[in-house]
C-alpha cells in the first residue's frame, strides 16, 4: 500500500521539531504457542459509557514495566510529565494530513470515566480544512526488550465510531518509535513498529515495521512491512486490545501483531539483513496515540474527508501497559532446532516443492502436499529436545484442522497441539513436550489443494 507519513522527518532538521512523528501503516496469522499472549479484553459500549478496564495483571512470566488508566477528572488534560503533545499543522508531518492538532481540551482530554479521548473536530463548509485533532507521545522512550528478553505493549481502544459512509478520512493510530530517533538516527533506520491503523471507518486494523533506508530499501519504504489489511469487527462501537511483542529470546528474534489476545501477524528478524534489524528493533521505544484527519493513506483507500465526513469522532483509549519478561523468564523461549535437518512427508505436489523446503529458511519456497488427507510433515532434529513453540508459515493452500505431534523414535506420537478451526497465515503455536521427531498432521485441508508451507520451525532447548 501507499503510505508517505515518514516524509515529516526528511522536513524537520531543527531540535525543537522532534516531536513531530511519522508512522506509516501497511501482516498473516498467528495463534500463539510458546509465545505468551496478551491479555484480551471483551468488547465495551459506546464511546465514553464502557466502563473502564483495570490494567491486566502481566501474563505469566512478564512483570509490568508501566501503564496509564487515565483516571483524571473529566474534561482534564493529561500529565506533561509523563505525556508530551505533539502539535502543529498535518502538513508539517509530511504525510498529506490536514488537520492541525492541539493541546486544547477539545482536543485530548481525560473524560472522568477512565479513559482518554482523542476528538477530531470540524469547523467551517470545506470538508478538507478547518479540522482539528490530538497527538500524543509519552515523554519516556525507554520501552523495550533487552538482548535475551521480550517487550510488549498494549491498550485498550475504541476505534472513531464511523464507518465508510461517513467516516472518510479519518486515521486513528496507536504505534512507536525507536528512542534513537530523539538523539538524531534518521527515520526509517531507527525503527516503527504501528500497533494499531484504520483508515475512512474501515473496521480494519494494518500493523507494520518500518526500517532500513528510504525510499525503498530492504523494508520496501515507505510501505513497509507489514500485515496489511485485517478484519476488525466491532472495533469502532467497542473496546478490543492492540498489543506488540518484540521477542529478543527466539532466534531469529521475533515482533509479533495481536488484535484481543490472538496473534495476526509476525515477523522474524531474518526477513531483513541483520544490522537493519538491529538498528530498528533492539533498543527502546517511546508510544504515540493520534487522530489524524487526511493524508497519503486515506487517499490511498478511497480518499480524505467529504462534506459527508462527520466532525467529533473519538479515539478512546482505556488505558496503555508495558509489560516486560527477562532474559532467561521462559515461555515463548527458544532457540531454532530445525533449520537445516532431514525432513520427510507423506507426499509432495511436484519436484519443485520437496520437503526440505518446509526448514531451509528461505520464505520462497515451500512443501505442498498432494491433495488429499491426511497428509503429513516431519522433521528429524537429531536428538531428543524440551520443545517451546511451532510456527507453521502457510501457503495459500493451509491445513484447517491439524496436530502438531512430538515422537523420541519417529513411530510412537504424542499430541501437543490440537485445531479443528486453522485459519492460515503464520500461526506461532505454544507447545510443551519433548521429542527427536516433530511432525505437522493434517486431518482437513482449508482448500481445494493440498497442504503448503513456506517454512516449518520449531524452537526449543
Amino acid at each position: 500500500m501507499f503510505d508517505n507519513r515518514h516524509e515529516r522527518y526528511l522536513r524537520e532538521t531543527r531540535p525543537a521539531s522532534w516531536a513531530r512523528r511519522l508512522r506509516v501503516g501497511a501482516g498473516a496469522l498467528v495463534l500463539a504457542v510458546g509465545v505468551v499472549a496478551p491479555a484480551t479484553m471483551a468488547a465495551g459500549a459506546a464511546a465514553g459509557t464502557a466502563k473502564p478496564a483495570a490494567v491486566p495483571a502481566p501474563p505469566a512470566g512478564f512483570t509490568t514495566t508501566w501503564s496509564d488508566d487515565f483516571t483524571g477528572a473529566s474534561g482534564t488534560g493529561l500529565n506533561t510529565g509523563t505525556w508530551k503533545y505533539d502539535t502543529g499543522p498535518g502538513s508539517s508531518f509530511g504525510t498529506g494530513e490536514i488537520e492541525t492538532m492541539t493541546n486544547s481540551t477539545a482536543n485530548v482530554f481525560q473524560d472522568g470515566g477512565g479513559h482518554l479521548v482523542l476528538k477530531a473536530l470540524h469547523s467551517g463548509s470545506d470538508p478538507r480544512g478547518g479540522w482539528t485533532s490530538g497527538r500524543v507521545e509519552t515523554q519516556a522512550a525507554t520501552f523495550g526488550a533487552p538482548a535475551g528478553g521480550v517487550v510488549m505493549m498494549q491498550a485498550s481502544i475504541q476505534q472513531p465510531n464511523v464507518n465508510t459512509t461517513n467516516g472518510a478520512g479519518y486515521w486513528p493510530a496507536f504505534w512507536m518509535l525507536g528512542s534513537p530517533l530523539r538523539t538524531g538516527t534518521p527515520w526509517p533506520t531507527s525503527g516503527e513498529v504501528d500497533i494499531l491503523e484504520d483508515i475512512n471507518g474501515r473496521s480494519s486494523v494494518f500493523g507494520t515495521l518500518h526500517c532500513g533506508t528510504n525510499p525503498g530499501g530492504p523494508c520496501n519504504e515507505s510501505t513497509g512491512i507489514g500485515s496489511g489489511e485485517r478484519a476488525c469487527g466491532g472495533c469502532q462501537t467497542g473496546y478490543h486490545t492492540y498489543a506488540v511483542q518484540i521477542d529478543r529470546s527466539v532466534s531469529p528474534e521475533q515482533i509479533r501483531w495481536y488484535l484481543d489476545g490472538s496473534n495476526y501477524f509476525t515477523l522474524a528478524a531474518d526477513r531483513v539483513d541483520a544490522t537493519t534489524w538491529a538498528n530498528a528493533v533492539d533498543h527502546p521505544f517511546f508510544i504515540i496515540f493520534d487522530l489524524a484527519m487526511g493524508g497519503g493513506f486515506p487517499d490511498a483507500f478511497g480518499g480524505g474527508p467529504t462534506s459527508a465526513t462527520v466532525s467529533g469522532g473519538q479515539l478512546n483509549i482505556d488505558y496503555v501497559a508495558v509489560y516486560n519478561k527477562a532474559p532467561g523468564g521462559g515461555g515463548g523461549t527458544g532457540t531454532l532446532l530445525s533449520q537445516g535437518h532431514t525432513t520427510t512427508a507423506s507426499s509432495t505436489e511436484a519436484a519443485g516443492t520437496a520437503a526440505a523446503n518446509a526448514t531451509d529458511g528461505n520464505t520462497g519456497s515451500r512443501w505442498s502436499s498432494a491433495f488429499s488427507d491426511p497428509q503429513w510433515l516431519q522433521v528429524d532434529l537429531g536428538s531428543v529436545h524440551q520443545l517451546s513453540h511451532v510456527l507453521l508459515n502457510w501457503e495459500a493452500a493451509y491445513g484447517k484442522a491439524f496436530q502438531i505431534q512430538t515422537s523420541a523414535n519417529g513411530t510412537s506420537w504424542t499430541t501437543v497441539y490440537s485445531t479443528t478451526t486453522g485459519t492460515g497465515g503464520v500461526q506461532d503455536l505454544n507447545v510443551s513436550g519433548s521429542g527427536r521427531y516433530v511432525r505437522v498432521y493434517g486431518t482437513q485441508r482449508g482448500t481445494a489443494y493440498g497442504y503448503s508451507l513456506w517454512e516449518f520451525q520449531v524452537f526449543g532447548t
